[in-house]
């Protein structure tokens, strides 16, 4: 596919990091949140094998964070996802899926819980802020609703521990998976997270102060040549084998949470009130037609303008959703939406890519 230059404006945001990320050679950037996102710096096989033996920093600060506050703030974020959030606590992040009143999924979002009555919901790309204040208006709640001024590093693989602890200290090691807590480097203050969008381990690095984030940045390249740190973006082969699912490729607002895997984050037999909750008990009552599956096809390139997977007899059985070459299995990895009488483990498929034939095998996540 043919690469295009992308015209910058007022109304795609660089971040803070970016000017640092263009002296050390990105070559590509996505769009994501109205927002610059970096895409290559070297190979996409390359970062690949780096990251899951070495460290990177991602300038990730499309993730936006949506601040909500006030007396009904809890009541707000509950009325948007199907997860239970009633035994919610201060210092956890919480993955759910948003919910619209048909049972779609709006967003996918990491949520922290900072207080009771203060909430920030860390968003994948798409508009988060228009639908919570949708609600919040319908519903004559009485909350604060906004876009904080939070860019976000993500420090990923398995070097990342020690590169950490080098900087704030070995209370950092302490930190559990989908938790986080307050950490302080040169009189600035961080909200860390055990978290990021990656299977190799590692932390996201939450900055709300400019001059803060580039001096952690800094200082983390100053002494990260002795991990082979190396700044970088989310993987797509790493991500796809893991299982780690991208809003507004694998799934959007016509699919529903049991299509995308997400059962145990809807919770339809507690007390809690959610939109979409009725909606999605008839779904579940009817049972699925589609869901999301891994895939392993036999080539090691692929235009995402070939996406149908055929069974035997040329008849339709799934959409490709994402699709990336794996340096592990030497082929295609991929997500996609199968019906669901062909959501069987090496179950095979045919694809038509390139005017040719190309043979697949669907399997579970994570691919191995």
């Amino acid at each position: 596919m043919n690469n295009f230059n992308i015209s910058k404006s007022r109304r795609l945001r660089s971040t803070p990091f970016t000017s640092r990320i263009e002296k050390q050679g990105v070559k590509s950037y996505t769009v994501y949140n109205h927002m610059l996102l970096p895409t290559t710096f070297s190979s996409p096989q390359d970062e690949y094998l780096h990251l899951k033996k070495d460290v990177q920093i991602w300038d990730v600060s499309v993730q936006r964070e949506i601040e909500i506050s006030g007396k009904d703030a809890h009541k707000l974020v509950q009325l948007m996802t199907c997860r239970d959030l009633s035994k919610s606590k201060i210092g956890k992040c919480y993955y759910l899926p948003l919910i619209d009143s048909d049972g779609g999924i709006i967003n996918d979002p990491l949520i922290y819980k900072l207080k009771d009555d203060l909430w920030r919901i860390c968003i994948a790309d798409s508009d988060v802020l228009l639908f919570a204040k949708g609600i919040a208006s319908g519903r004559n709640l009485n909350v604060s609703i906004f876009e904080a001024d939070i860019d976000t590093l993500a420090i990923q693989g398995p070097k990342s521990f020690k590169l950490m602890e080098e900087v704030f200290g070995k209370e950092i090691t302490k930190l559990k998976f989908f938790n986080y807590d307050f950490f302080n480097f040169r009189k600035n203050k961080y909200l860390i997270s055990r978290s990021g969008f990656s299977k190799q381990g590692g932390f996201e690095i939450h900055v709300d102060n400019f001059k803060a984030g580039l001096e952690i940045y800094d200082y983390l390249f100053e002494i990260g040549h002795k991990y082979n740190l190396k700044p970088s973006c989310p993987n797509h082969p790493e991500r796809i084998e893991g299982g780690l699912l991208s809003y507004g490729n694998d799934m959007h607002i016509n699919n529903n949470p049991f299509e995308c895997g997400f059962d145990q984050y809807v919770h339809l037999d507690s007390d809690v009130e959610f939109l979409g909750k009725e909606s999605l008990k008839k779904i579940k009552n009817n049972g699925i037609k589609r869901k999301l599956m891994g895939v392993k096809i036999n080539t090691k390139e692929i235009n995402l303008t070939d996406i149908n997977l055929l069974d035997k007899d040329n008849n339709i059985i799934g959409d490709l959703r994402s699709a990336a070459y794996s340096p592990t299995f030497d082929k295609i990895v991929g997500i996609a939406m199968i019906k669901i009488e062909f959501c069987k483990d090496k179950e095979n498929f045919n694809m038509l890519i390139n005017n040719k034939n190309v043979k697949g095998e669907i399997c579970k996540f994570p691919i191995i």
